[in-house]
């Protein structure tokens, strides 16, 4: 693993998959000039009517300015390079869908000519694990994921080799964007994550986020207060109760909220922009969305996914089958956006020594999130 990794930063600096801060984008063959995600087209029609890349989305909206708007950005860039065709689905019914939905939409993708197929969210598992075993001549991308046996709940049941997974080590930029509030002088702060609570990902910026906040208040010898919560984001939407809350918690003192979930971030952003509040964006930079935003914790989705797609095509998809990929700091995947960078008490050279102590392993944050509690320096109010 530790030779793949090696690897694999070689190939993402070789490539330029992904530096933090910095807009995903390629260049247009014709003119030279830069083609940013945004300017391709979601939707394309082919020639043959037939699309080999496929995107399948998470709960929430294409569209999110998030996790599958990000990870979808992947596709659409690669795509456009490499003259491909491409497609995107989304499961039936919303917020509310299932894993036969999930499978329905994969099936639809692989009928329509899908050589690979790109999986948003850890709740594809079930409806992957269908897919993967009904077209075996397909490959799967899990993006927030991991190796999905053959069989559920069978102690040693192999892993599906078709079956990429990609995972990220949220923690390390959580744990930034929590650091990077207190240095900047807020010490009420509010976290509202997305999943209910069991979304591994989300789980883990949360916990990265009170390390962070903590570390930074300890050096400053303050006390933080930090109000958490997961409600109100089992969809991951927008929603008017969880804009009440966020309202209700600016009202009260809450200066800056991390909002980890995808569509969630329209509700937050609406509330702190109402209280004079600020926000803490996540998964991609979210300051172009809202002027409340003083920073984002990002992970490299698109870029992940370019290079999913660059092992594929290379005929190498077999190296990352059947296991999962967790990038870091070290992989140059995790981080906060430099380019649009508006904070004041903590400066972008001190930031990159940190995350150069991170991806040296100077610097670990903890991963285990059952741990989660309050600190010397910091009450967490668990809001349930």
């Amino acid at each position: 693993m530790k030779k793949f990794l090696a690897l694999l930063l070689a190939l993402v600096m070789a490539l330029s998959l992904f530096a933090c801060g910095k807009k995903d984008d390629n260049k247009d063959p014709d003119d030279n000039k830069v083609v940013k995600a945004d300017d391709i087209k979601d939707e394309m029609t082919s020639a043959d009517g037939k699309y080999e890349i496929a995107f399948v989305t998470d709960v929430g909206a294409l569209k999110d300015k998030s996790f599958n708007q990000g990870t979808y950005d992947g596709v659409k860039l690669y795509a456009n390079a490499n003259n491909l065709s491409y497609k995107y689905y989304q499961p039936a019914n919303g917020d509310q869908a299932t894993d036969d939905d999930r499978f329905d939409a994969m099936k639809a993708a692989c009928e329509n000519g899908a050589k690979i197929v790109i999986c948003a969210g850890f709740m594809q598992e079930n409806g992957l694990r269908m897919a993967a075993k009904a077209y075996p001549n397909v490959s799967f991308v899990f993006v927030d994921g991991y190796p999905v046996s053959e069989e559920a709940g069978v102690e040693g049941s192999p892993a599906l080799k078709n079956v990429a997974g990609i995972a990220f080590q949220e923690q390390q930029c959580g744990y930034l964007a929590g650091y990077a509030a207190v240095k900047e002088g807020y010490t009420k702060l509010g976290f509202t994550g997305g999943g209910g609570g069991n979304n591994p990902a989300c789980c883990r910026y949360g916990y990265g986020y009170v390390q962070g906040a903590s570390a930074a208040a300890k050096e400053l010898n303050k006390t933080v207060e930090m109000n958490y919560s997961w409600l109100y984001g089992g969809s991951f939407q927008a929603s008017p109760e969880l804009q009440t809350m966020a309202n209700g918690w600016y009202e009260n003192g809450t200066e800056v909220i991390f909002s980890c979930g995808g569509s969630m971030f329209a509700s937050v952003a609406a509330a702190a922009g109402a209280n004079d509040g600020k926000v803490i964006g996540v998964d991609v930079d979210q300051s172009f969305e809202s002027d409340t935003v003083i920073t984002s914790a990002m992970k490299g989705l698109a870029d992940s996914v370019q290079w999913a797609l660059t092992k594929f095509y290379a005929n190498e998809f077999a190296s990352i089958g059947g296991t999962v990929t967790s990038l870091g700091a070290k992989d140059n995947a995790v981080g906060l956006p430099t380019d649009t960078w508006s904070l004041k008490g903590w400066t972008v050279d001190e930031y990159k020594a940190m995350l150069k102590d991170m991806a040296d392993g100077k610097l670990v944050v903890d991963d285990d999130y059952t741990k989660l509690a309050s600190t010397d320096n910091l009450t967490l109010n668990e809001v349930k």
